[in-house]
């Protein structure tokens, strides 16, 4: 059965950073291309970041490139996401993914609120 937790979220001020996790069971990690999403009230899920199985090849979103940084560890099942200089328009509920051929599952998110 096909796990995702998400951790790290919380409340944070304006240029203030926070590490989000997901821990990850269930299925072949390191054969798994692995994505950061978030969603806001009132707008459509956006891709924020990805990463492939083996970590050599990575995407952002243009709003968060040099900002944010994903990065996994294969021995641990665990991919990270590094969120500094954050800003309020960051405030979302950010989810893991695991997507892969016959693969598409989601974790239960993590909110994130930047606000002073």
């Amino acid at each position: 059965q096909v796990q995702l937790v998400e951790s790290g979220g919380g409340l944070v001020q304006p240029g203030e950073s926070l590490r989000l996790s997901c821990a990850a069971s269930g299925f072949t990690f390191s054969r798994t291309t692995m994505r950061w999403y978030r969603q806001a009230p009132g707008k459509e899920r956006e891709l924020v970041a990805g990463i492939s199985p083996t970590g050599g090849t990575i995407n952002y979103a243009d709003s968060v490139k040099g900002r944010f940084t994903i990065a996994r560890d294969n021995a641990k099942n665990t991919v990270y996401l590094q969120m500094n200089s954050l800003n309020p328009e960051d405030t979302a509920v950010y989810l893991c993914n695991a997507y892969g051929l016959l693969m598409n599952s989601w974790g239960q998110g993590t909110q994130v609120t930047v606000s002073s």
